[in-house]
């Protein structure tokens, strides 16, 4: 019961990062088209694209939480949550894309020749220093939910974010420069130092979302905590064949346990269960599924996760 209630208290949570990575982005679209329309600063241009793709990945992302939330049904056995890799990829892409068109359009601007005059910088300050704190306080918020959760589409937000105050403190150093040094071309330079960090963010969040879809296996830490735990339970008298996989926010667990062949099955499903519990209790987005072998002593060693390769079976 416990479990289940925090396990609902986690898609509370992940619920209102998405909302509230929604409504920041809205916001932020909508002021800086309007700094923009006011300056002509190419580095608030560059900061409004990415907002106003923050929030269609923003919505689609919030979109996927409420899916991979629902429950195993007929068609999917294990649940829904590879949707967050799929949105979290869609996520990289579409970020990707917006980079790599910014830093055309600075290069262009660069190469061109082109100088084009800021106006209104203190307008523009005004609204980018707003970004600036809603920016701040919403990745403060979705930091908390992805420690509390461990979502995978929260925390790519959150970085993605993170990321989104450098051109944002860039703008402003641009619209400063502009207004009481003349220097244009710094705008240039922020667009593309913006573009740029897009794209390093962007193949960061996507290489994440391909190792999930490829089922690649659970960090080495959260098999280190499963063999732990499996070693010193009571009852237990080896373990082999230890195999995990990640989607989403989720891990799937599969163990074999190797028990005393002569206690009764009640015996046997009590140990199993128990350790059951205290995996997801160390694991709390962990599906584990524990299968019961009768120990031999004379059999072969543990077959264990390669990163446990070094240490010694549990007898």
């Amino acid at each position: 019961m416990e479990i289940m209630l925090e396990q609902a208290e986690h898609r509370s949570l992940n619920k209102k990062a998405g909302i509230a990575s929604v409504g920041v982005a809205g916001i932020l679209v909508l002021a800086k088209l309007w700094a923009f329309a006011a300056t002509g600063s190419l580095a608030i241009a560059a900061s409004a694209a990415d907002s106003a793709l923050d929030l269609l990945v923003s919505a689609t992302a919030f979109m996927a939480i409420l899916y991979a939330a629902r429950p195993p049904d007929a068609d999917h056995d294990f649940g829904h949550s590879s949707a967050e890799d799929l949105a979290a990829l869609a996520q990289a892409v579409a970020i990707a894309v917006a980079g790599i068109a910014i830093g055309l359009a600075a290069v262009n601007r660069v190469t061109s020749g082109a100088a084009t005059g800021l106006r209104a910088e203190g307008a523009g300050l005004v609204v980018m220093g707003l970004s600036v704190v809603l920016t701040l306080a919403l990745v403060l918020f979705q930091r908390r939910v992805a420690r509390r959760t461990g979502n995978r589409i929260v925390a790519a937000d959150s970085l993605h974010y993170l990321g989104d105050l450098i051109p944002n403190l860039g703008a402003i150093v641009s619209l400063i420069a502009a207004r009481y040094f003349g220097l244009v071309i710094v705008d240039t330079l922020v667009a593309i130092l913006a573009a740029a960090l897009m794209i390093v963010g962007a193949l960061r969040i996507g290489k994440q979302a391909i190792d999930s879809l490829m089922d690649r296996k659970a960090p080495d830490s959260v098999e280190e905590i499963i063999v732990g735990l499996t070693r010193e339970h009571p009852g237990v008298h080896d373990f082999h064949d230890l195999k995990t996989r990640m989607a989403g926010s989720q891990v799937f667990i599969v163990l074999h346990i190797e028990l005393d062949g002569d206690q009764t099955l009640r015996e046997a499903h009590d140990v199993g269960a128990d350790l059951r519990r205290r995996i997801i209790a160390a694991c709390p987005n962990a599906d584990v599924t524990i299968h019961k072998d009768v120990w031999e002593p004379d059999a072969a060693p543990s077959r264990i996760p390669h990163s446990q390769k070094s240490a010694s079976p549990h007898r």
